[in-house]
């Protein structure tokens, strides 16, 4: 039996900045999506379709660290706005 989601206004709001969070240092560190997307090892259409529906889906934690790594930065900076 499929599980159906239900809509989280909480759930939405993290991942609405925690990506804003990600676009923000990769445009600071000039990178480009497709860019970006090789360096993490994810599909430019991956991070496309993150980046273009922000908040109705966001990277798993260990991408999330990945990427932390990528734009040299900490991991707690993507959830800054939550300390």
């Amino acid at each position: 039996m499929k599980t159906v989601q239900k809509y989280n206004p909480s759930l939405f709001k993290i991942h609405e900045h925690i990506v804003k969070e990600i676009i923000l240092y990769r445009t600071q560190k000039g990178l480009t999506q497709k860019q970006f997307a090789k360096k993490v090892g994810l599909s430019y259409e991956y991070v496309r379709r993150v980046e273009s529906s922000i908040g109705k889906s966001c990277y798993s934690l260990k991408t999330l660290f990945k990427i932390s790594q990528v734009l040299d930065v900490n991991v707690h900076l993507l959830f800054k706005y939550f300390d």
